[in-house]
């Protein structure tokens, strides 16, 4: 049977590696990424999109059918499981996902790119507004991971909730330190300043320094013509 490549995604290695646990249908996976806490590290928040993966997971023959079954509450339901070139992609894409840092462009650093369209105080306010939300969705980490150890769960279990809390953690301290700056006039800048250096296109932006102006360059006074007679 002919098959076609299967770009990785985060998704796509989770339906994987579930399928390593046990054979499973689409709803049992949903069920698992979310009994598990992997809806932290991957989007099934549209079931859709979950089917797209497995029908592309499908036809790049990384799995299979399993059975097809009925019952009182789902007429009908596919149950898959991962073939052997499944296993050996998910390890391939499990590596580089791993050791390999992709540019992922996030909208966050995007935004941060055009704050010049707002003024101090809506990104003060904005920023503000961001801290709470990193602070509950730390406190929420927080939690987890406490509870976590108090089942004694395996630590590698929770690896993944230890990298969120650190990156949030980081995140939150940048934003309270670039609020701080802002409320406390140490982040400034003049838009005319910018609008010059946007229309110069000098890499470097323009010079406050009067040596730099090509108007005051010695050498192209007419005392260093070598064309001028004595």
């Amino acid at each position: 049977m002919a098959t076609t490549t299967v770009r990785s995604s985060p998704l796509a290695l989770t339906v994987l590696a579930l399928l390593h646990y046990k054979p499973l249908h689409p709803y049992g996976v949903q069920r698992l990424i979310r009994q598990w806490g992997k809806d932290q590290v991957v989007n099934v928040s549209q079931r859709a999109g979950l089917y797209r993966t497995i029908e592309r997971l499908l036809a790049g023959g990384l799995i299979a059918v399993r059975e097809t079954g009925r019952d009182q509450l789902y007429p009908e339901r596919t149950v898959y499981e991962v073939t052997e070139a499944g296993r050996e992609t998910a390890r391939a894409w499990l590596l580089e996902m791993l050791d390999t840092p992709k540019q992922e462009f996030p909208e966050f650093p995007a935004a941060l790119s055009h704050l010049l369209l707002l003024e101090p105080a809506e990104i003060e306010d904005a920023l503000a507004r961001r801290a709470s939300a990193l602070t509950a969705t730390l406190a929420g980490l927080e939690a987890g991971l406490e509870a976590a150890e108090q089942r004694q769960l395996p630590r590698i279990t929770a690896l993944e909730s230890e990298y969120l809390r650190a990156v949030t953690a980081a995140e939150l301290a940048w934003v309270e330190a670039v609020a701080e700056d802002l409320r406390e006039g140490r982040l400034t800048w003049s838009n005319e300043r910018l609008l010059a250096f946007a229309e110069g296109g000098s890499e470097d932006g323009p010079s406050d320094d009067p040596s730099d102006d090509p108007a005051n360059d010695p050498s192209d006074g007419p005392d260093n013509d070598p064309n001028r007679s004595g």
